[in-house]
C-alpha cells in the first residue's frame, strides 16, 4: 500500500511539473496519514492547496460508492483554483465544483453521477444538502480551506448545516493563514494536531515604501505610481468597491489597461478579469481584499495599498501576494497628508518620490480572445493550440495562457497577431463546430 502511495505521489509531481513537494507539503502528507484531525497554519502562496489535495487523493477508493471527500472554500475563485490543481494531478477520480453564479442544474447533474470529490462554497453546499442533491454521509474526508476566512465572512450557519449532514466519522483537515482564537461549536473536535508554518513567512525580502500626496490628488498620484512600474504585474488594494470603481474610471479615461475585482461584480466578470490578469492581457488589477487570499494570481512584483486595512492581518495577507516563496517584492502605501500610518506598521518607512507627469506604459503584450465553446463541448487546450497554429497560422510563441470554462474558452494571444488570427479563422470550424470568436470585452 505504501509503495502504491509513493508511486502516486511521484506521478503527481511529474504531472504538476514540480521537482518535489516543499517542506510544508511533505509534512502535511506524512502527518495526515495517522491523524483524525489536522490544522495547517501557513502563509498565502506557500502551496496549501497541494498540501491537502495529495493526502486527500491518496485516501480515495476506486470502488467506493458516493462522494468520498468534500472541500469547502470561502470564495468561488478559490473553488475554481482548487479544481484546476486537482485536475492537473491527472487522477482517475471525478470532481464536481459548486458555487454561486454557476448553474445549479449543471451541478445537480454532475452530483447525480457521484463524483469522488466535491468542492464548493458554504452557501452553495448548504443549498445542495437541503435539496438532497447528494448523500453527505458517504463522505470520509472534509477539508476546510481558508477556514478563518469562511468564519470572517459569516458562513457559520451554512457550515453548521453542512456538518450536521455528516455521520461524524470524517477526517478533518483545516487550513488557515491566521491562528484561530476560538473554535466554533459545530466542529466535532477542539484540539487538532497543528502544523504551524506561519513563522516561515518571508518578510525580509519585502520592501515597503510610502508615497505622500494631497487628498484631492490621491487617485492621480496612484496612477502615476503604477505607470512607473512599466508593465510589471501589480495589484492595487482598496477597502471598498466604490473606490475600486472610482479608480478604474480614472484609468479608463486615460486608456490605462487594467482589471478590477470586488464582491459586487457579476461572477462571469470577475472570472474574465482574473483570466486577463493571469494571461498578461492586463498587468494591473485594482481590487478589494477579495484578491488578498487564496486566488491563483501570477507572481506579483508590486502591491499598492491605496487604502490601508484597519487590521494588521489583512495588511499581511495583502503583502503576501508579493515576496512569495523566497521571491523579492515591493509594497507601497499611498497616504494623503491627513492620513496617518497605522500602529501596526513601522513608522520608519522610506519615502518614494514619483514623477509629476503621467507617462503611460506600453500596452500589454497579450490580448485575450474569447471562444464560444469549452469543456462541456469536449474542447481541450490541445485542440485550441492546434486550431490557432494550423488554421490560424500562429507559432507556439504567439499563444499564451489558455483557460477552459464549461461553455467558453479564453486564450492570450500576442497583440500584433490578433487581427490576422480573427481574419484567418472567421469561417473555420473548431472540431467540426462553428464557433464565435472575438476579443474578450
Amino acid at each position: 500500500m505504501e509503495k502504491s502511495i509513493e508511486e502516486s505521489n511521484r506521478l503527481y509531481i511529474k504531472h504538476l511539473g514540480i521537482e518535489a513537494f516543499n517542506e510544508m507539503q511533505q509534512e502535511v502528507i506524512e502527518k495526515s496519514a495517522g491523524q483524525a484531525n489536522l490544522m495547517l497554519l501557513a502563509p498565502t502562496g506557500s502551496g496549501k492547496t497541494l498540501a491537502f489535495l495529495v493526502p486527500l487523493t491518496n485516501k480515495l477508493q476506486k470502488d467506493a460508492k458516493g462522494i468520498q471527500a468534500m472541500i469547502i472554500a470561502p470564495s468561488r475563485e478559490l473553488c475554481i483554483q482548487i479544481e484546476q490543481v486537482f485536475k492537473s494531478m491527472k487522477t482517475s477520480f471525478k470532481v464536481s465544483t459548486c458555487y454561486g453564479g454557476h448553474s445549479s442544474k449543471i451541478e445537480q447533474q454532475s452530483l447525480s453521477e457521484s463524483p469522488a470529490v466535491i468542492i464548493g462554497t458554504p452557501g452553495r453546499l448548504q443549498d445542495h444538502i437541503i435539496r438532497e442533491s447528494f448523500d453527505a454521509k458517504t463522505i470520509k474526508t472534509v477539508v476546510l480551506d481558508e477556514f478563518d476566512k469562511s468564519l470572517q465572512l459569516g458562513f457559520h450557519d451554512q457550515l453548521q448545516t453542512i456538518f450536521r449532514s455528516f455521520n461524524g466519522k470524517q477526517q478533518h483537515l483545516l487550513t488557515s493563514a491566521t491562528k484561530l482564537e476560538k473554535w466554533p461549536g459545530f466542529l466535532p473536535f477542539q484540539h487538532p494536531l497543528t502544523l504551524d508554518f506561519l513563522k516561515n513567512e518571508v518578510h525580509s525580502k519585502l520592501k515597503l515604501r510610502v508615497v505622500h500626496t494631497d487628498s484631492i490628488e490621491k487617485a492621480e498620484t496612484l496612477m502615476r505610481l503604477v505607470a512607473g512600474f512599466d508593465n510589471d504585474v501589480s495589484l492595487v488594494f482598496c477597502n471598498h468597491r466604490d473606490a475600486v470603481e472610482r479608480i478604474s474610471a480614472l484609468f479608463t479615461d486615460h486608456e490605462f489597461a487594467h482589471g478590477t475585482l470586488h464582491g459586487g461584480m457579476e461572477q462571469i466578470d470577475r472570472e474574465k478579469n482574473l483570466i486577463k490578469f493571469r494571461g498578461g492581457a492586463c498587468n494591473v488589477l485594482i481590487a478589494t481584499d477579495l484578491a488578498s487570499r487564496g486566488l491563483d494570481i501570477p507572481e506579483i512584483k508590486h502591491v499598492v495599498h491605496y487604502q490601508l486595512p484597519p487590521k494588521e492581518d489583512a495588511f499581511i495577507h495583502r503583502n503576501g501576494r508579493t515576496a512569495r516563496m523566497h521571491a523579492e517584492g515591493q509594497a507601497y502605501l499611498v497616504l494623503a497628508h491627513d492620513e496617518n500610518i497605522p500602529e501596526y506598521i513601522d513608522k520608519d518607512i522610506e519615502d518614494l518620490n514619483i514623477p509629476d507627469k503621467l507617462k503611460l506604459p506600453a500596452p500589454p503584450e497579450y490580448t485575450c480572445i474569447y471562444i464560444s465553446v469549452g469543456k462541456k463541448d469536449k474542447i481541450s487546450k490541445g485542440d485550441i493550440v492546434g486550431y490557432f497554429s494550423k488554421k490560424g497560422e500562429l507559432s507556439s510563441g504567439d499563444i499564451g495562457h489558455i483557460t477552459l470554462l464549461d461553455f467558453a474558452s479564453y486564450v492570450s494571444v500576442k497583440k500584433g497577431k490578433v487581427n490576422k488570427l480573427l481574419s484567418k479563422l472567421k469561417n473555420e470550424k473548431l472540431k467540426k463546430m462553428k464557433v464565435k470568436m472575438e476579443e474578450a470585452n
